[in-house]
């Protein structure tokens, strides 16, 4: 009976399952290779190398039942959001499949799925039009910005995902807590907004908007302050308590899970208005219009306010205008609502909300460590923008008077689809930027069957890159990342400095201390090694380690390219 009625709902919503599935396999592109053994071992794209690495090392720790810091022992974790790997974590364990596959070839595609499963049934219930929901699922799935016309007028090329800093759909997935946020927030509104006003629903609502903040801290940041603005909204105009009840509930929820893990949270925002407006101006791998940017800034600190003002409202248009693509058209959809007030209910102050939010949030916060990481907020705008510009298209399309339809959306598809059509080619080479070797996979195997312990290996050298003249490199190579711990199962003395700078642990001096004992003074090492309670040293053989590491522990295993020892008790 189920696959009667789901062979009878895709004949009648073709291009509804054609998207979704099209749109599925594209997002997946840019993750399935990764994880996968290769002749030259295991490869990673993309950002894979790093991001994903850091996943499946915080995912087998939490499998162990563990909420130390993977990569900085001694530590747990704080300022993260772990809800994402807590689902990665139980899965492993329920299921018994590796972490590494979970992550890289099945979650995505069901994800992927999902996302498009509840955008259909967010936008069908909302809107009950075909046509609505069939642009809208185009644009979650292949919206883009505009930077692939500056990269065709200044190179012939179609690229320039990124140009104005944010990522656009393709790379979603590439992003495993945001693709699941999405989720968990339209299966939020659903029951919120929807569904019938019951109990039931509200208690739905409550816990999805709750634990959003641990599944991505952005998405529960705008979700919560939708709520409340709507919740505020119709208190006031309807005289309802519905919402505001509904905000309460979910803000307590979201505070029980926060709080404990993020006591110092606070410290890892600044606030710096428009550095991403005045950032995509000067940097030359963003849209680099520097004589420009050079002109605000001098602006600015001359106190040129004749100057300055218009110079920075063109950029701050052009950085929301050149992410958005085509998906500006959603300010159409915010001022004919602005025109009708009486009719605005409170799904759409909640989606004008979170739109508006997550534009004006990254321009006036960043994040200490990787100032960048703030521009993830944009990331909701364009996803709900993509939804309203769907439903706007549509109801252009829908118009009688209009003419040319046929060629309107013709040209709507043009104009989005080339930065997908740029962004894919990045995952589909032969060779990763990135890898582990079959010899470093075969040593991380036997660190993985040894009694749990701290391991160190050496801190990340950016000269060791030089020596390397073709990709794939290797991990130890390309980034500081998780790889150790990720693979060995086990937590790492010192790994990934760049998630322990986002997270703010304080790593600098414990990579000076490793560093003066590996590289000049050996008094003190044994003893060391012992006060941290670390019992392996993973050590590639490129690295100088030899003579001091067979002073201070029993070689354990040994190949071509690394050599674990254990240490003397």
């Amino acid at each position: 009976m189920m696959l009667k009625n789901l062979r009878k709902f895709l004949l009648a919503n073709k291009s509804v399952t054609l998207i979704v599935l099209a749109g599925t396999l594209i997002w997946s592109t840019t993750m399935v290779k990764s994880g996968i053994i290769y002749d030259y071992g295991m490869g990673f794209w993309g950002p894979n190398g790093h991001d994903g690495v850091w996943h499946i090392a915080l995912a087998n720790s939490l499998a162990r039942g563990s909420l130390d810091m993977p990569v900085f022992s001694g530590a747990s974790i704080k300022n993260y959001h772990i809800g994402y790997d807590l689902l990665l974590a139980g899965l492993s364990r329920v299921t018994h499949i590796p972490t590494v596959n979970l992550y890289f070839q099945i979650l995505p595609i069901l994800t992927a799925l999902l996302v498009g499963i509840f955008t259909y049934k967010f936008v069908n219930k909302w809107r009950n039009n075909k046509t609505d929901v069939a642009w809208a699922l185009f644009f979650v799935f292949f919206g883009g910005s505009f930077g692939w016309i500056v990269t065709m007028l200044r190179s012939g090329q179609i690229g320039g995902e990124s140009l104005f800093w944010s990522q656009q759909a393709i790379s979603t997935l590439l992003n495993p807590p945001y693709a699941v946020s999405l989720i968990v927030l339209l299966l939020a509104m659903y029951f919120v907004f929807l569904a019938k006003p019951t109990t039931q629903n509200a208690v739905l609502g409550i816990v999805l908007f709750g634990v959003l903040i641990q599944i991505k801290v952005y998405a529960g940041i705008l979700g919560l302050g939708g709520l409340l603005i709507a919740g505020v909204y119709e208190l006031i105009i309807c005289k309802k308590r519905r919402l505001a009840v509904i905000f309460l509930g979910a803000l307590m929820l979201a505070l029980m899970l926060f709080i404990p893990l993020n006591r110092s949270s606070s410290e890892t925002v600044v606030v710096r208005p428009l550095w991403f407006v005045e950032t995509m101006m000067l940097f030359s791998d963003r849209l680099g219009w520097q004589r420009y940017g050079e002109a605000m800034i001098n602006y600015q600190l001359a106190g040129n306010l004749i100057k300055g003002i218009p110079a920075y409202i063109i950029a701050t248009v052009i950085f929301v205008t050149g992410n958005m693509g085509i998906r500006f058209m959603s300010v159409f959809w915010v001022i004919n609502k602005a025109r009708n007030i009486k009719k605005i209910g409170s799904i759409d102050i909640f989606l004008t909300a979170i739109i508006l939010g997550g534009i004006v949030a990254p321009l006036i916060f960043l994040q200490k460590g990787t100032p960048w990481n703030t521009i993830q907020f944009l990331y909701y705008s364009l996803f709900f923008s993509s939804i309203i510009a769907g439903i706007v298209i549509s109801g252009i399309l829908d118009i009688k008077k209009i003419r040319f339809k046929s060629v309107i959306a013709a040209g709507v598809i043009m104009f989005t689809l080339p930065t997908t059509l740029g962004t894919l080619p990045h995952y589909l080479p032969n060779r990763p930027p990135a890898k582990i070797s079959m010899l470093e996979l075969e040593a991380l195997g036997i660190l993985l069957s040894q009694q749990d312990g701290i391991v160190l290996s050496l801190p990340y050298d950016d000269e060791i890159k030089k020596v390397f003249s073709e990709p794939p490199l290797p991990l130890y190579v390309y980034e500081s990342t998780a790889y150790v711990s990720a693979f060995s199962s086990k937590t790492s003395f010192l790994e990934d400095e760049v998630n322990l700078e986002i997270t703010q642990y304080d790593w600098k001096q414990r990579r000076d201390d490793i560093e003066r004992y590996l590289y000049s003074d050996m008094n003190g090492f044994s003893e060391y090694l012992h006060e941290n309670n670390i019992w392996y040293l993973y050590l590639v053989k490129e690295e100088r380690f030899e003579n001091i590491a067979r002073t201070v522990a029993d070689l354990l295993y040994e190949n071509e390219e690394v050599a674990i020892y254990k240490v003397t008790p």
